[in-house]
């Protein structure tokens, strides 16, 4: 029996959940728009007709249409271009036209319109032969015309697709855009200087008016004089700090600072001052822009320099590989650090300028289509500037050279003075100054006299007679060894007979030297000491090579030669013949 008696239960709830079906499905098909136009009733009903020379079919031909009508100053006829929907119709016609010629200045100063950018498809539709795009060839029913900034906020001017019953569908400036011209007419309008220039001068002369050909050039000289000025300034300031740190960085950022003047100055004419097309605008904006990122960043560097060369004096002091091994390691560090401050530095200047030009809006699909060629071909072009900067960041966090270190670079004594990006400066023994690719030290063997120690061996030669006493050598050795004060550890100095020929010997002497400069000096030192004690006491130790001139002993005489005359005739008789002359076999010691 309860089974039964619950069935209306059950079939109340089925129809509710019916007619809910039904009704939510109607009340979405009610709020669903058709994607390629928006519906109204009427347009523009105070308008009047729509003059013929009005091409409203594609956003191409509107805008064409509109700049046309502003050229020749047809604002009535403009006004047919603009959605007045939040206009009332008893104003359309004079509104219109006031907010058709606003809207033709702002334009016109406000951003760089080109009407060939725009669609020409009726429906606005991506046309994208690639087929990368993945939104082509999807109809829309409004773009962005211009967007632009007034006090901090984002103003869009947009173009929709409107239609009224049957008609064709026609495209229009938007209410919206419309609601906000005033608005941009104050900010981006005619500025008051342009209120004191003649009507003549006000006429159109290619890209830009006529006024304005000749305002742009006395605009570069006054910004470049305060430039000049400001660098003056900036030098001067230089001169009467005191000498050090402080004057050293004033000195470096003359330029920098006189290019952000500049621009701030020229910011402040553009805006309270003269306002120029949108062509010159656009320019001096992406200008300004980018010459106020590259002045402070490159201030920030000249600050990052100042400091490091205030600890280099202060922890190091001469780049050489006679300071601690720490402080050497903690400038290779510094200067890693450097570059990653110049390589963050760059980064965050081309993305606030890419921002700022909003180059990403306009460009962003582009970039990205295209964004696996120019990677090939950024790969190929800076293959070689690649490969050194990151061998840079290789050499900085293992450290196989360091600031200071004393390397061999093709035969030649060199101190590594500073790791860049694409090339490692080297200071020769003779003062010299050698410019290496890094990727010389990362794809060659090297040798580094400073890596573990600058302790280091050194050794010299002499060639002395066999009968010199090498007792007496080695004595004098270990004493003119210790005389050297670079010369460490004395119970590894050695002195030894390392080879022999039939006429002399060849003695080697050791010494355990603080750093290899001195060593060689020490090295130079010993030796002159031991050939001067040889010169001087045992001049009979130097070799000597016996040559002989004759085979007669002279020192026989007359004798001597009887004895040699009676040996070739005995000689003679026995039937052997003998051809040698008396000439010398050799040359004299």
């Amino acid at each position: 029996m309860k089974n039964y008696s619950s069935w209306p239960v059950w079939g109340v709830l089925v129809v509710t959940l019916l007619f809910s079906s039904v009704g939510m499905a109607q009340t979405q098909g009610d709020e669903s728009e058709n994607p390629r136009w928006f519906t109204m009733d009427a347009i523009n009903t105070g308008l009047g007709e729509v003059p013929e020379e009005a091409k409203r079919m594609s956003p191409r031909e509107t805008i064409r249409s509109f700049l046309n009508f502003t050229e020749e100053e047809n604002y009535a006829d403009a006004a047919h271009l603009l959605n007045l929907a939040d206009v009332d119709p008893s104003e359309q016609s004079t509104r219109g036209a006031e907010l058709a010629k606003q809207l033709a200045e702002v334009l016109r100063r406000g951003e760089w319109l080109n009407a060939s950018n725009l669609p020409g498809r009726q429906d606005a539709a991506i046309e994208d032969p690639s087929g990368q795009n993945p939104l082509a060839g999807e109809p829309r029913r409004n773009i962005e015309l211009a967007a632009l900034q007034v006090e901090g906020q984002a103003y869009d001017v947009r173009l929709g697709r409107y239609r009224v019953g049957e008609e064709d569908p026609v495209w229009l400036i938007m209410p919206e855009s419309v609601s906000s011209i005033p608005a941009l007419y104050e900010e981006y309008g005619p500025s008051m200087l342009e209120s004191y220039i003649p009507e003549r001068f006000k006429a159109s002369f290619g890209v830009l008016k006529i006024w304005e050909w000749l305002a742009i050039p006395i605009f570069l000289i006054t910004i470049g004089l305060v430039g000049v000025a400001t660098y003056y300034l900036v030098s001067l300031v230089a001169r009467i700090l005191p000498s050090g740190l402080s004057t050293i960085f004033a000195d470096q950022i003359g330029v920098p600072v006189a290019f952000i003047v500049v621009s701030l100055f020229t910011q402040m004419l553009l805006d309270y001052v003269v306002s120029f097309s949108a062509v010159a605008t656009t320019t001096f904006r992406v200008l300004l822009i980018a010459i106020m990122a590259w002045g402070a960043g490159t201030i920030a560097l000249r600050l990052v320099d100042t400091i490091m060369l205030r600890m280099t004096r202060r922890l190091v002091g001469e780049i050489d590989d006679t300071k601690p091994k720490d402080k050497r390691r903690l400038l290779t560090s510094l200067y890693a650090l450097r570059r990653v401050i110049i390589l963050i530095t760059v980064v965050a200047v081309s993305v606030y300028v890419l921002g700022q030009i909003q180059l990403f809006e306009s460009l962003g699909l582009s970039i990205l289509a295209s964004a696996s060629v120019l990677a090939v071909l950024v790969g190929i072009a800076g293959q070689t500037v690649l490969g050194n900067i990151l061998s840079s960041f290789q050499l900085s966090l293992a450290k196989p050279i360091r600031i200071g270190d004393l390397v061999i670079f093709e035969g030649q004594w060199c101190y590594v003075e500073g790791i860049f990006y694409t090339f490692i400066r080297l200071r020769s023994w003779d003062e010299r100054r050698l410019i290496v690719p890094v990727t010389y030290f990362t794809s060659k063997p090297l040798e580094n006299l400073s890596v573990k120690s600058t302790k280091m061996y050194r050794f010299l030669e002499l060639t002395l007679h066999l009968s010199a006493d090498i007792s007496q050598v080695r004595e004098k050795f270990l004493e003119f060894a210790k005389e050297e004060e670079c010369v460490i550890e004395h119970h590894k100095l050695l002195c030894y007979v390392t080879g022999q020929t039939s006429h002399a010997q060849t003695v080697t002497c050791y010494l355990m030297t603080s750093d290899p400069l001195a060593g060689w000096t020490a090295e130079m030192n010993v030796r002159e000491k031991l050939m001067a004690y040889i010169r001087d006491e045992h001049p009979e130790w130097w070799p000597r090579d016996v040559v002989v001139i004759s085979h007669h002993d002279i020192a026989r005489g007359e004798h001597a030669r009887q004895s040699s005359g009676q040996q070739k005739g005995a000689t003679g008789q026995t039937g052997e013949s003998n051809d040698s002359s008396d000439a010398p076999d050799g040359g004299a010691e």
